[in-house]
């Protein structure tokens, strides 16, 4: 007689994880460059069950055309209900090059956070979205960083 307890489970629906995303505005893509994957901050706006994000030139375009599959990824805490969750989208980005898409993305108020010019709009198109949300552990407030997000619900 098997009397372990199941692993609770701490996924997110599909629908969970859109929502989630609506909520933000940074994320981490994750691509693949020079044979070794790389992390790029980008901020990003939702556009038809889409992630876009605009950059510049250079590594970071050349990694999201030319690598298959790309992954999306954002996090947080909610310190009043004591959560922290994590979204992460897999699939392949693509180059916007119709000036249709470009403002249909403008619209929704996507400025690049950075300097400088970036040009060019990158679609990441999940075939996969997954998510997971978990309560955390209470902090010991005195042996806990100052910089833990945890704190504020005790100080």
């Amino acid at each position: 007689m098997d009397t372990t307890t199941p692993p609770p489970d701490y996924s997110l629906t599909m629908d969970q994880c859109w929502k989630l995303l609506e909520t933000e505005t940074l994320g981490r893509v994750a691509l693949i460059v020079d044979n070794h994957p790389e992390i790029f901050p980008v901020n990003f706006v939702l556009e038809r069950r889409a992630i876009v994000f605009r950059t510049a030139g250079g590594t970071k375009l050349w990694g999201a055309i030319t690598a298959k599959p790309v992954a999306f990824e954002i996090d947080g805490y909610d310190a009043h209900e004591e959560t922290a969750w994590s979204v992460m989208a897999r699939g392949d980005a693509e180059l916007l090059g119709d000036q249709a898409e470009k403002d249909a993305v403008d619209a929704l108020l996507l400025e690049p956070w950075q300097p400088g010019e970036k040009p060019y709009y990158v679609r990441v198109a999940p075939r996969a979205l997954t998510g997971r949300r978990f309560k955390v552990n209470r902090p010991d407030v005195w042996t806990t960083r100052l910089t833990d997000p945890r704190r504020s619900r005790f100080e």
